[in-house]
């Protein structure tokens, strides 16, 4: 069964081809050094939480934000309580936010809850007031100096500023440490290298900040897919907009633990890469005839690698399903698989370990879980293959909330690297 073998190589020269650009990124952090900031200019922000039934960590993001060495005055927060069945209202509140609640079982998602929420404090707040916005989820906790840091970077001339995210759970169990060390090699490795080049960076999920011009001219918050992150990503780099970066920003939040829950997430997101792709498709491809970089940047992050994990695995099972019928060639399609396991297995384990050993001290958690997920992280890039594969086939695929349990403190999180257990 060559042509097993030859599909097997070919699909792996062209995921070569797309992705070589990044391991250049890899090389960028320690050759070129960061533009100083210009003078900070203050301004007025409005941080937004998006929370449903997030009643036992919401208190410790609107602590966080209360704690920061930016003046207080010019920080004012809001909750949307969305579609909430506990007291995270009440919570929110007694900590200090203007707290809006949302019912609406028909919009469900993230998209929409920032909408309402944005409306809502248009009304209560007449004059556009606000500079800039902050977007957060609930369960996250920020550094005193996360906002100073990110009001560096906007005063620097960035509409859209996205920071450093870190976790708080990182030591519990081999999903969330997996999940954890992907978004500091985004941080580190993808989005740091992309500032110092003076290209686009990317918007991942929570801890940006976008300016009232930037909300202007969208006309609103209208990011409605299943990742309006990326959504929001994309439509800005294609509108030619540039996204900046402060990796002095540091944000803590709670990663899945479960395999079941973490991959209905991620079949969620690969839907949303899929919806972002059909949506700005063309849009991407001709930012890149125009000589966009950070349009090619975006169109591979959003969908070669999905099409070829899916290639790949149909190829082998299909290869595998013909040896076993026609009884010929069976063991060489499986060493060809196990083959191109092992490859995936070591690039990945070499991308954890550079991440790893570079932000070591920035992970709390017992150096022996360090070193141990440093080894599982390929398995759980590995677990990505079927949550591709039924996201990319799966048609009923609907945003749903991810529960936190987590109440952590900036100490406790910090306390966490000293525990052995």
């Amino acid at each position: 069964m060559d042509t097993i073998k030859t599909i097997n190589y070919v699909l792996a020269v062209v995921f070569f081809i797309c992705y070589a650009y990044q391991a250049f990124y890899i090389l960028v952090p320690f050759i070129i050094k960061p533009r100083p900031h210009k003078e900070a200019v203050p301004h007025r922000f409005a941080a937004l939480i998006s929370a449903r039934n997030e009643q036992a960590v919401i208190g410790q993001l609107i602590d966080s934000l209360k704690r920061q060495s930016y003046p207080g005055g010019l920080v004012s927060i809001f909750v949307c309580a969305d579609n909430c069945t506990d007291d995270t209202a009440r919570v929110a509140r007694e900590h200090g936010a203007e707290v809006f609640e949302r019912f609406n079982p028909e919009r469900v998602g993230k998209g929409y809850a920032l909408n309402y929420l944005l409306e809502r404090i248009d009304a209560a707040h007449p004059g556009k007031p606000f500079d800039a916005y902050f977007v957060f989820d609930a369960d996250n906790v920020l550094e005193p100096d996360y906002i100073e840091q990110m009001n560096r970077t906007y005063s620097d001339g960035y509409e859209i500023v996205t920071s450093y995210r870190n976790s708080k759970n990182f030591g519990d169990n081999w999903i969330s440490s997996g999940y954890a060390l992907w978004f500091l090699r985004e941080s580190s490795y993808l989005n740091r290298p992309r500032m110092r080049l003076g290209t686009s960076c990317a918007v991942s999920g929570t801890g940006f900040m976008f300016s009232q011009k930037v909300l202007d001219e969208c006309g609103g918050w209208n990011f409605f897919l299943l990742t309006e992150d990326i959504e929001f990503t994309i439509s800005s780099i294609t509108a030619g907009r540039r996204i900046g970066y402060c990796g002095d920003a540091v944000l803590y939040d709670e990663q899945p633990t479960k395999l079941g829950q973490s991959f209905r997430q991620r079949k969620r997101w690969t839907k949303g890469y899929l919806q972002v792709f059909c949506k700005y498709g063309r849009a991407m491809l001709r930012g890149m005839f125009k000589g966009s970089f950070a349009c090619y940047d975006m169109f591979m992050n959003v969908l070669p690698a999905a099409v070829v994990t899916v290639l790949a695995v149909f190829a082998n099972i299909g290869g595998f399903a013909y040896a076993i019928l026609t009884h010929q060639g069976a063991a060489v399609v499986l060493a060809s698989a196990l083959g191109l396991l092992n490859s995936m297995y070591l690039t990945v384990f070499g991308i954890g370990a550079l991440t790893m050993l570079t932000e070591w001290r920035r992970i709390y958690a017992p150096a022996w879980k360090k070193l141990l997920f440093t080894f599982t992280f390929p398995l759980y890039m590995l677990t990505y293959i079927p949550c591709t594969v039924a996201g990319l086939l799966s048609r009923d695929v609907s945003w749903k909330p991810i529960e936190h349990t987590r109440a952590a403190s900036l100490a406790e999180i910090r306390r966490a690297a000293k525990k052995a257990v």
